[in-house]
């Protein structure tokens, strides 16, 4: 199996996001000791943005781009290249201004890609991911959930699931840790329930 280990926190040690992933892909690789780990950290070393250049790269040969372009244009191809590759991603994601962190953003940015995550035919998108297993790391100061005072800011795990859908993911699973910025008691209750459910996970 081949996990892809995805953070986006910019908060290093002090992540609790990053506490998350850590713990699921730990349970992962119990139940998987041959499973094989890809990390990338999008906060210590954020992807390019998208941009007129790399959108016109995808069309020119690489000689012929500018040295800053060609070196762009491979990252957001390896990028590509690692999600195509894993059967399991596990992303960590904190909710930032009622949405996801700009870098993961990017990261999601570059994987949506015509003939490669998705297609059109007459009959509209056709996502082609259905075979990927996603596990989202959320974690959120407030409380967003459906039932919570600001569910209808709550554009984090709506936007993932969204977007993940489209390039058909139908396996997504969320470990949550909610109130992290309430009180220490609920970030002490939320992380330790999130970081339990997190050592059950199943087996791909």
């Amino acid at each position: 199996m081949n996990i892809l280990h995805i953070d986006s926190s910019i908060l290093g040690e002090q992540s609790v996001s990053r506490s998350l992933t850590s713990a699921a892909v730990a349970r992962l690789r119990a139940l998987s000791p041959d499973a094989r780990v890809v990390y990338r950290d999008l906060a210590a070393n954020p992807i390019p943005q998208f941009s007129a250049a790399l959108v016109a790269a995808g069309a020119t040969p690489p000689e012929q781009l500018d040295e800053p372009t060609r070196r762009d244009a491979a990252t957001l191809g390896a990028v590509l290249e690692e999600l195509l590759a894993a059967d399991v991603i596990v992303v960590g994601v904190p909710m930032y201004n009622f949405g996801i962190p700009s870098q993961l953003k990017s990261w999601l940015d570059a994987l949506a890609v015509p003939g490669k995550t998705f297609s059109y035919d007459e009959n509209g998108a056709k996502g082609l991911l259905g075979a990927k297993r996603f596990v989202i790391a959320s974690a959120r100061g407030g409380l967003f959930g459906e039932d919570g005072p600001y569910a209808a800011l709550e554009h984090q795990e709506s936007y993932l699931r969204s977007f993940l859908g489209f390039l058909g993911v139908t396996r997504i699973e969320i470990v949550r840790a909610e109130g992290v910025r309430i009180s220490q008691a609920q970030a002490e209750s939320a992380i330790a329930a999130a970081l339990q459910e997190a050592s059950q996970l199943q087996p791909a």
